[in-house]
């Protein structure tokens, strides 16, 4: 015949029927302590894992044997490389060796444009002196002088 028994809330001994200390905190939380030494320490704020025959001081320092949950061991999902329709693997597989080559041509050509473009900027800077000049003069007669008077404001 098995017995259901609670747990003592302060020093985690077993308590039977019939026997022991029940409490409910304003928190609507069922406490039960085996003795009223128990209880008293419990009201006098007093902590279980600092009183030596307290069950939570020996579990503290190692007295008790304590069975450890071991974790189950997650598989790590693992990479396939497929063939997709309209490609096949070796076609896949040819193109990501193909990687490192292609940057490197793309690299010099984005270089090459670089270059160019650095050309025709000089080339035009050389071109802009002789003719700031004269265009210069002309910009200046374009803009037109602020308005006399008093204007709109009275």
């Amino acid at each position: 015949m098995v017995i259901k028994t609670d747990m003592c809330s302060f020093s985690e001994y077993r308590v039977y029927p019939g026997h022991g200390i029940r409490f409910v905190r304003r928190d609507s939380a069922t406490l039960v302590f085996s003795t009223a030494k128990t209880k008293g320490l419990y009201n006098q704020r007093k902590k279980a894992a600092r009183l030596v025959w307290t069950q939570g001081w020996r579990r503290l320092h190692k007295k008790i044997k304590v069975e450890e949950v071991q974790k189950r061991r997650t598989r790590r999902t693992t990479k396939f490389q497929r063939a997709i329709v309209g490609a096949s693997l070796e076609e896949i597989k040819k193109k990501r060796a193909q990687k490192p080559e292609r940057n490197a041509q793309r690299e010099a050509a984005l270089k090459e444009v670089k270059e160019r473009a650095k050309a025709m900027k000089a080339k035009q800077a050389k071109m802009k002196p002789a003719g700031a000049a004269a265009g210069g003069s002309k910009q200046a007669s374009k803009t037109k002088a602020a308005p006399k008077g008093r204007g709109t404001q009275r």
